[in-house]
C-alpha cells in the first residue's frame, strides 16, 4: 500500500464538506490503495466545533481502512501543514441584502488568509481546489497570496458545470454520459459560463449534429448556467452532493489522470485570448502524473468567442473589486 497523503478540507461540517469527507476516506478520490490523513479546518465557534466533532465521530464509526488519521484545526497554518491536497470548500454565503461586491470582499479576506497559510506550511507540490464561491476569484486571491507556490498548484471547480452539461446532452440525445466526450465549460463559475457543445462529441460524432441551434441557445446554455439556482428553488438548499461529487472528480483526475478532457479553472497561460494568470475554465488534459495542460488549437465560433470575452470581462471586474486583498 502507498504512503498516506495529507488532505486538508475547509468547511468540513458544512453540507458539501459533509458530503465529500466519506468519499475521500473510502478511496473514491485517490483510489483504493491510497491511505489518507485528514486535516479539517472549521470556524472557531462552539456550534461549528460541535458539528465537526459529530462528523468525525461518524467517520470513525465507518472504520475506513484508508483513513489513517484525522484532526480538527482552527488555525489554517496548522490545517495546511505538509498538505499534499487542499480542498477549500468553506466560504461565506450571500446573506439578505448582500450585494455581489459585499460577498466578494467578505470571502476575499478568508482566501487571502488561506493563501498565506498554504504558502507558509503546505507541501511545495500541493494541489488546491477552490469550491467556495465565487470560486474563480477566490482561487486567484489564494494564488496571489502564495508567491512561493507555483500558480499551477491552484484551481477552481468548474467540473460540476461540465458534469451538468454532459448529463443534459446525454438525456437529450438518449445516450449514456459515457458516450459524451470532449465536453468543456469555459470561463467563470457563474451564470455567464460558456458550455461548449461545438467541440463535444456523441458516440464519436459532432454533438451539434444531434440537436438544434435553438435548443443549444435557448435550453442547453441557459440551463447549465442556472442549474444551481434551479436546484435551490426545487429543494430549498444548494447542490451540496453534486458539488462534492464534482470536487471528487476534479481532484481524482488531476491526481491520477483521465482519458477525456476535464474542465478545470486554472491560471491562464494566455491561450484563447484569456489574460495570463486569470483563473479561467478551460478544457484540460490531466496527464496522470499530477500535472495538466490546457487543450490547444481548438476552433471557436463567433458565439463562443463572444461568451469567452464576456467571462473575461466579468472576471476582470471581480478581480478589480478585490485588488486590495492581493499583493501588488
Amino acid at each position: 500500500m502507498k504512503e498516506p497523503v495529507r488532505v486538508a478540507v475547509t468547511g468540513p461540517a458544512g453540507n458539501i464538506g459533509y458530503a465529500i469527507l466519506f468519499r475521500i476516506a473510502s478511496g473514491a478520490m485517490f483510489g483504493p490503495d491510497q491511505p489518507v490523513h485528514l486535516s479539517l479546518l472549521e470556524r472557531p465557534n462552539p456550534r461549528s466545533s460541535a458539528a465537526l466533532k459529530g462528523v468525525m465521530m461518524e467517520l470513525a464509526d465507518c472504520a475506513f481502512p484508508l483513513l489513517k488519521s484525522m484532526r480538527a484545526e482552527q488555525d489554517p497554518r496548522e490545517a495546511f501543514r505538509d498538505a499534499d491536497y487542499a480542498l477549500l470548500i468553506g466560504a461565506r454565503p450571500r446573506g439578505p441584502g448582500m450585494e455581489r461586491a459585499d460577498l466578494l470582499e467578505a470571502n476575499a479576506a478568508i482566501f487571502r488568509e488561506q493563501g498565506r497559510a498554504l504558502n507558509e506550511t503546505a507541501s511545495r507540490n500541493v494541489k488546491v481546489i477552490v469550491v467556495g464561491n465565487p470560486c474563480n476569484t477566490n482561487a486567484w486571491i489564494a494564488m496571489k497570496n502564495a508567491p512561493d507556490l507555483a500558480p499551477e498548484c491552484f484551481s477552481a471547480m468548474l467540473r460540476l458545470d461540465q458534469n451538468r452539461a454532459m448529463a443534459m446532452l446525454a438525456e437529450k440525445t438518449r445516450t449514456d454520459v459515457t458516450d459524451i466526450r470532449h465536453m468543456a465549460v469555459w470561463g467563470n463559475h457563474s451564470p455567464s459560463m460558456a458550455p461548449d457543445i461545438w467541440n463535444a462529441t456523441v458516440k464519436g460524432e459532432p454533438a451539434d449534429n444531434f440537436v438544434t441551434d435553438q435548443w443549444i441557445r435557448e435550453e442547453f446554455i441557459p440551463t447549465v448556467g442556472k442549474r444551481g439556482s434551479a436546484i435551490i428553488a426545487a429543494r430549498g438548499a444548494s447542490s451540496a452532493a453534486s458539488a462534492a461529487s464534482a470536487a471528487v472528480d476534479h481532484m481524482h483526475d488531476w491526481a491520477l489522470g483521465a482519458d477525456d478532457w476535464v474542465t478545470m479553472g486554472v491560471p491562464s497561460d494566455g491561450s484563447y485570448g484569456v489574460p495570463e494568470g486569470m483563473i479561467f475554465g478551460f478544457p484540460c488534459i490531466a496527464k496522470g502524473d499530477g500535472t495538466y495542460e490546457i487543450v490547444k488549437g481548438l476552433t471557436l465560433n463567433e458565439e463562443q468567442q463572444a461568451r469567452i470575452a464576456k467571462n473575461i470581462a466579468d472576471l476582470e471586474e471581480e478581480m478589480a473589486a478585490v485588488k486590495a486583498f492581493v499583493p501588488d
